[in-house]
């Protein structure tokens, strides 16, 4: 083979390599950003309160920030508290 073939052949494999590598780091950091909000629930405290019903005065306490999915509840299966340790036990489709 000629030696520019060769200098040709290396430069495309070199070109497409780095379209590989772009396109992988890309993919990479596609799931990283589309699993953080499953990964990451955001953790709200609680000032303690008096509850007017009752009277009865709750503790403070931390949960999970309000939003619309079940997924990163602590009581949802599959989930742990953090502060406690306890596992989740409510079903996600209920």
């Amino acid at each position: 083979m000629p030696y520019f073939y060769k200098a040709f052949f290396n430069i495309n494999f070199l070109k497409n390599m780095k379209k590989l590598l772009i396109i992988i780091f890309a993919f990479g950091l596609l799931l990283n950003f589309s699993f953080s909000n499953i990964a990451e629930a955001r953790t709200v405290r609680v000032r303690g309160y008096y509850r007017r019903t009752t009277g009865h005065y709750v503790m403070p306490h931390y949960r999970t920030s309000p939003n619309k999915t079940k997924w990163d509840n602590w009581s949802t299966k599959g989930n742990i508290n953090p502060f406690t340790g306890k596992k989740g036990y409510k079903n996600v489709w209920n």
